[in-house]
């Protein structure tokens, strides 16, 4: 039975019959449906197993006898007679990229030349660090870029896991008897494995899951409760299923090294711009990024390095280095080192970025009254639209640096010898910097102390399933939230506006008072209806 417009006594009860019911209508239709044909697409896709497209085994200029490595990627290139050269334009091969950085102009950074707060650079240290390096013989500066006999393929193409660069060898494997086994490895010749690409980055900074915290040796064998993608019991992805290649360049980008948003990678690419069902959640990807609801934890399985501090390095214990472990085994101390402090399931910081940052270099003078020095920046506000927020690993430390020059000292910290200025080897922190100030061919004053670091790490791995996800509370709190340091927008449920308060709280008060009008009204027009009827 419809109900008179007379009915309605007032402007209050007319809206909340036609104005309520339209604005469910609107936002029922508004709500977009999570594309489930792409993600069952997926599904279908990265569980197949790779089938090489060559059987390397049956070719026969791979069943030689091979003297030294760079015989191996001359026959490699005799037939993929393309791919020298595209690696050597490849930042894994170069270590640097072109980039323009605001006051900085056009550049070439990367971990080739920029310094850091774990090993703090690869400058004079060449023979140690190149172990992850793509290419063989990388020991000085006299290193041969242009000869793309010089490049590495069997440490990213190899797929029986038995190929290992020997340390402290500039990037070459141990040669001789015990070695590699170079025509079983050639003949397994083929797609990178996850494998390939941990015997780097899941080391890097000196162990397992030191410097990233989000990659390590346990995403090989995990589940999905560590990484989704990954999880041996799920879509089981190798690297490059993401980080695919185009002339073996790869997509994605380390911003310890990396200054511009050229070939990042980002989920939308799989997942698109709309996969929740509820519109809300969909709107916040404006601003915020997947990985800052997806990754709550990151180092969920063994703990990553948070910080280390230069400055206790050389102790001796009756005239020797000496180490102090943990019950777990995590290195506390060592005298090469420094004092470390480690964490496991940690929640990451959060910062604004828009896909570029900047680097502290050698060059660069430290401003008088600094307290931290930040080694990378990244850059980003609420106010620019290419924004949003990410989660972080900041790793904090306390590293050298000249206190007349004012700037970050390089030190040499590594040599096959003693008595030639190497930290590692040698155990004295003056030798060590004149000895790396030199090879960089940077003044040096000779005084020197140390000064507080950070340095800025996105996480975007260890992504935790649906059910794991920040809650919104954890944000939208007013005690201690994720995003309690970022104070430059307002949130709801975490700040707080006069202005805004004031009107919400009127338009409370008015709401409830014309609820009691209305109720007023009815009632008095109710008894006047049972008066007239009763006349």
């Amino acid at each position: 039975m419809s109900v008179p417009m007379k009915k309605f006594t007032t402007p209050i009860t007319f809206l909340l019959a036609i104005v309520a019911p339209l604005l469910i209508v609107t936002i029922v239709l508004r709500q977009p449906r999570a594309d489930h044909q792409l993600i069952e697409t997926l599904r279908e896709k990265y569980p197949v197993q790779h089938k090489q497209g060559a059987d390397h085994g049956q070719m026969e200029i791979l069943q030689q006898d091979f003297s030294n490595p760079h015989e191996i990627t001359a026959a490699c290139l005799s037939c993929h007679n393309e791919r020298g050269h595209e690696l050597l334009q490849s930042p894994h091969f170069t270590w640097e990229r072109e980039a323009y950085i605001p006051g900085r102009g056009i550049t070439y950074l990367g971990k080739k030349n920029l310094i850091n707060n774990f090993c703090t650079g690869v400058q004079s240290n060449e023979g140690s660090c190149m172990k992850c390096h793509a290419g063989f013989g990388w020991d000085d500066k006299e290193f041969d870029f242009s000869n793309q006999f010089n490049i590495d393929c069997m440490v990213c193409h190899d797929n029986t896991g038995t190929y290992k660069k020997a340390s402290g060898a500039a990037g070459y494997p141990e040669m001789g008897p015990d070695g590699p086994d170079f025509k079983a490895i050639l003949a397994s010749m083929g797609r990178p494995t996850s494998e390939n690409c941990g015997n780097c980055h899941f080391g890097g900074g000196g162990g397992n899951n030191v410097k990233h915290g989000d990659l390590e040796l346990a995403l090989l064998t995990a589940g999905r409760n560590v990484d989704v993608h990954m999880g041996v019991d799920g879509v089981n992805m190798d690297c490059v299923d993401c980080h695919t290649a185009e002339n073996h360049v790869m997509k994605g980008k380390y911003y310890g090294v990396s200054s511009s948003a050229a070939g990042r990678l980002s989920c939308d690419e799989c997942h698109t711009t709309m996969p929740h069902n509820k519109s809300i959640l969909n709107e916040h990807s404006i601003k915020v990024a997947c990985q800052t609801c997806h990754i709550p934890v990151y180092a969920k399985v063994n703990p990553t390095k948070m910080y280390w501090d230069w400055s206790t390095a050389t102790r001796k214990k009756e005239g020797k280095g000496y180490e102090v472990l943990d019950s777990a085994g995590n290195i506390l101390y060592v005298s090469m080192k420094g004092d470390f402090l480690w964490e496991k399931d940690v929640v990451p910081e959060y910062m604004w970025f828009n896909g570029t940052a900047d680097h502290h270099l050698l060059t660069d003078k430290i401003e008088p009254g600094t307290t931290m020095l930040k080694i990378n920046t990244l850059n980003g506000e609420y106010r620019d639209r290419n924004s949003k927020i990410i989660p972080v690993k900041v790793h904090r430390g306390r590293q050298p640096y000249d206190t007349e020059n004012m700037t970050i000292v390089q030190a040499k910290l590594w040599d096959k010898e003693a008595g030639k200025g190497a930290l590692w080897v040698d155990l004295d922190w003056e030798s060590s910097l004149v000895a790396g100030m030199t090879y960089v061919n940077l003044p040096y004053s000779g005084k020197y102390d140390f000064i507080p670091t950070e340095m800025y790490l996105p996480v975007n791995h260890m992504v935790s399933p649906a059910s794991e996800v920040v809650s919104c509370k954890e944000c939208h709190t007013r005690a201690d939230g994720r995003l309690a340091a970022l104070t430059d927008f307002y949130m709801p449920g975490r700040d707080r506006n006069k202005l805004l308060d004031t009107f919400g709280q009127w338009m409370l008060i008015l709401s409830f008072a014309g609820i009691v009008v209305h109720t007023i009204i009815r009632v008095l027009s109710y008894r006047k209806r049972r008066l007239a009827k009763s006349q």
